[in-house]
């Protein structure tokens, strides 16, 4: 019997219940365990990210996530691949078509859901498909119908599933387990379509009908944060009040994130304080919501900023950083937070740090970060001017007051500061004290243990309760106040001595003496200085030049301040603030104008309506020929780009730039610069006159140009160009020296005229172009090129070789034959160079002609 029963070619009743037993209790048994371990894999991998809306089921596909045929990821759900195939094919009992072992349905389900686990879709749907087209009428149907749509969904088929999910529960009598996987599946496919309203029916089925727990509460949550995202702030917080009342019958995680979300919603204006604080304080007492200190404290730090307690919430964010172990966005959520209220208190340069740290804790490619990066860059202006700005204006307040004030202001500042040196030495010395005594302690320890002397370091609980440990140590270099005072004694003592062999020998202390006394003197020389008012006195600056200059970097940092104030960062008080500062102290003339405008608009968009006509008639009145002056009379023309705005100057004299118009181009730019002082286009006029002047009279003038702009527009696009310029194209482009034309690959020839002798040159070039044409084993090509003022050059380009060069250019100068045979005289007859283009760019360069035709 067990002979016969063994064969799937029989279709007998022992047969059939054989494998089907087989089946059933030894290879999908197995099948499902290595499942359920794959599963519970993925739900450990899978990081819940409570900051965005979750998904219904857990388990994150990832772009990379491509496989070969054959291929798997996990080995768990190879495993259980492995056993559904081999009850497929082992155990499969197929007569006629008809499939007379009723496990084989089950092991196709178990094959399908092994490969969905292990993101292989396509072959998934295909497991899936086989059972609906072969075993319509088995038991785990409906099932298989969820799994099919749930497989259809990953591969993007979202409406088709919608559409079959929906047949299904309305053509099916489906309960229990079934019912909530069916509506949770068509849930998320209405929530990957955006119709979120759709989905929350679906998840309140899903959520009834489950039994498993931890699939309520993500339901639950769902829901909640779905009407959050809707208002409906009551209706959300019964969801999260559903998860709170499962406490610990779910996830930790679900629990404390459903009380945060509901938090959220608390009604800062209209609700009892008190109550909220101690819910707040209870959440954070408890020692099982420990691992989620970080959010908890996050909430507090966001209830005390919401109450303006902006110290109180400084404390619990950086209580919040220091409790975060991986969650990457909270960390930059409070290093942003914080950042932005340093900024707010116009502590830039802490809130640039700040910055820095939020992008260390954020994803590059995308685009917070992005914003974050570029509010960082712009810091770093306002850093740069807001330190002028405070440091000039605190020198040019010192030096208004009276030499009597003066001194008072740096003998206390002189007395502080000796006070401060006198508290660092004692502390280094009890340091030091404290230390001998523990070395004492332990030297007795010893000799009253001595077993304990040739024990390793840490076997001692005694020794290492005396030593301490590094965090909180008393060992002598784990202390960096004694050892930086033990550094100066042994220096006091020994003298700068090498580290080498015999370093205590007689032979190296001779000059012991002079460097102690040297060190000493150095040291009272210092300590003299530091605690002498005098010092501080003799570094202000008496020469009214130099206050001037003072006054002058401090003016331009306030106008810069304004500026990036109102167009980066829209910090329209702060702007208005710099600008009316500016104008109270005497600025350059340049400045006043656009200062005065800027305020104009400022005024606008604050409302200051007086204050905006006031400045609006100034403008006009004192300056009735100014390009601002127009736009206030007509508002219309600054829309309109007309002739006398910036932008369309620009473009005029970017064309003429190209067409080697250069005298007239540095002339134009040198009036727009001195009509637009102050006007965002200028750094952008200047360019462009360095590069005019770089052609026209060489490299020298050039470097001369963006050396300015480098200085005088720090922290503009083109003052940072110019930067770029300087440190990574002028080392390349001031060397002079020619190459040898062995090492060049094409060559010029150049025809040399002068601009005032009134000769025909674009007449000579028609004729050089007919000529050239002729020659059709060459691609040759004609150009006309300033040299400098004085001087204008015809170039013929695409030669390739010295020889070859010359040999064209005397080509040109031969006499030819006509058609009846008649000698006629050559058209070009004039003088030439031959070139290689390396050295033609360094000529045109640095204006070295007479230098390269000497060595020729």
């Amino acid at each position: 019997m067990l002979a016969q029963s063994c064969s799937t070619k029989k279709d007998k009743f022992i047969n059939r219940q054989f494998h089907a037993l087989g089946t059933k209790y030894n290879v999908l048994y197995n099948g499902n365990i290595a499942l359920e371990r794959g599963k519970d894999g993925v739900n450990n991998e899978f990081t819940e990210n409570f900051w965005e809306l979750l998904p219904v089921e857990r388990m994150k596909v990832d772009e990379d996530d491509i496989f070969l045929p054959g291929q798997t990821k996990n080995a768990d759900f190879e495993r259980a691949e492995e056993k559904a195939i081999k009850a497929i094919q082992v155990h499969g009992m197929n007569f006629h078509g008809k499939e007379k072992n009723p496990q084989i349905d089950e092991a196709y389900l178990l094959l399908g859901q092994a490969r969905y686990f292990d993101k292989r879709f396509v072959p998934a749907m295909a497991a899936f498909n086989n059972i609906l087209n072969k075993y319509p009428t088995s038991d785990k149907i409906n099932q298989v119908k969820i799994w099919r749509e749930k497989t259809s969904m990953r591969l993007d088929n979202n409406e088709g599933a919608i559409e079959k999910l929906k047949r299904l529960l309305n053509e099916e009598e489906i309960e229990g387990q079934d019912l909530a996987d069916a509506s949770a599946a068509l849930a998320q496919a209405y929530l990957n379509t955006k119709s979120k309203d759709s989905a929350i029916a679906q998840l309140t089925i899903a959520a009834e009908n489950t039994e498993i727990k931890r699939e309520k509460a993500r339901y639950h949550y769902i829901k909640g944060q779905l009407y959050n995202e809707f208002g409906k702030k009551d209706s959300a917080n019964m969801e999260f009040d559903a998860i709170i009342d499962m406490h610990r019958k779910i996830p930790r995680s679900f629990y404390i994130n459903a009380h945060i979300e509901k938090s959220n919603n608390f009604d800062i204006a209209n609700g009892n304080d008190i109550e909220f604080q101690e819910y707040l304080t209870e959440l954070e007492e408890n020692r099982e919501n420990r691992p989620f200190l970080d959010k908890i404290y996050y909430r507090i730090a966001e209830y005390h900023r919401a109450k303006a307690s902006d110290s109180l919430s400084e404390v619990y964010y950086n209580k919040s950083l220091r409790k975060i172990r991986s969650d990457q966005y909270l960390r930059s959520l409070n290093y942003e937070t914080l950042g932005n209220m340093y900024f707010d208190k116009n502590s830039y340069k802490t809130a640039g740090a700040y910055y820095d740290s939020t992008l260390t804790a954020m994803d590059k490619n995308t685009k917070p970060y992005r914003i974050i990066k570029k509010k960082r860059e712009n810091l770093d202006d306002v850093i740069y001017y807001e330190g002028i700005a405070q440091t000039n204006d605190s020198i040019l307040r010192i030096i208004g007051l009276s030499k009597a004030e003066q001194l008072a202001i740096y003998t206390k500042f002189a007395e502080d500061q000796r006070l401060k040196a006198l508290e660092e030495k004692e502390l280094q010395e009890k340091a030091v004290q404290q230390q001998k005594n523990q070395t004492v302690a332990a030297n007795n320890f010893d000799k009253r243990n001595p077993k304990n002397l040739g024990n390793p370091p840490g076997l001692s609980r005694d020794l290492k309760t005396l030593s301490g440990n590094k965090n909180n140590s008393s060992f002598y270099f784990y202390n960096a106040t004694t050892v930086a005072y033990g550094k100066n004694e042994f220096l006091k003592l020994w003298g700068n001595r090498k580290l080498q062999d015999n370093w205590r020998h007689s032979s190296q202390s001779a000059n012991i003496a002079n460097t102690i006394q040297g060190d000493s003197l150095t040291d009272a020389t210092i300590e003299d200085k530091l605690f002498n008012p005098e010092t501080y006195l003799a570094s202000l600056p008496t020469e009214q030049v130099e206050i001037d200059s003072i006054a002058k970097e401090r003016n331009f940092a306030y106008y810069q301040l304004g500026i990036i104030y109102k167009e980066k960062f829209k910090e329209l008080e702060l702007a208005k603030s710099r600008f009316e500062d500016l104008l109270e102290n005497n600025p350059e003339d340049r400045l006043i104008l656009p200062s005065k405008y800027n305020l104009y608009r400022i005024y606008l968009e604050l409302g200051l309506n007086l204050k905006a006509e006031t400045m609006k008639l100034a403008i006009i009145n004192e300056y009735p020929d100014s390009r601002y002056a127009e736009i206030l009379l007509n508002p219309q023309s600054e829309l309109s780009k007309d002739e006398n705005s910036p932008e369309y100057i620009y473009t005029n004299l970017y064309k003429q730039f190209a067409n080697e118009e250069y005298a007239a181009v540095i002339a134009e730019a040198e009036t727009q610069i001195k009509r637009l002082e102050g006007d965002d286009f200028v750094p952008k006029f200047e360019i462009l006159k360095a590069s005019a002047k770089g052609r026209l009279y060489g490299f020298e003038a050039y470097k001369a140009g963006i050396n300015h702009i480098a200085l005088t527009y720090v922290n503009t696009e083109e003052g940072k160009k110019a930067q770029d310029i300087i440190t990574n194209a002028f080392p390349v482009l001031e060397k002079k020296e020619f190459i040898s034309d062995d090492n060049a690959e094409k060559f010029n020839v150049i025809f040399q005229f002068e601009n005032n002798a009134g000769e025909d040159i674009d007449a000579f070039i028609k004729i050089l172009d007919e000529e050239v044409a002729k020659i059709d084993y060459f691609d040759l090509k004609t150009s006309k090129d300033v040299y400098d003022e004085n001087t204008t050059f015809v170039v013929v380009h695409g030669l390739k070789s010295i020889g070859g060069a010359k040999g064209f250019a005397e080509l040109l100068k031969s006499e030819e034959k006509d058609k009846r045979g008649r000698v006629v005289k050559p058209k070009i007859t004039r003088p030439y160079f031959a070139i290689s283009s390396p050295n033609y760019a360094i000529i045109q360069r640095h204006k070295n002609l007479n230098a390269y035709l000497e060595l020729q």
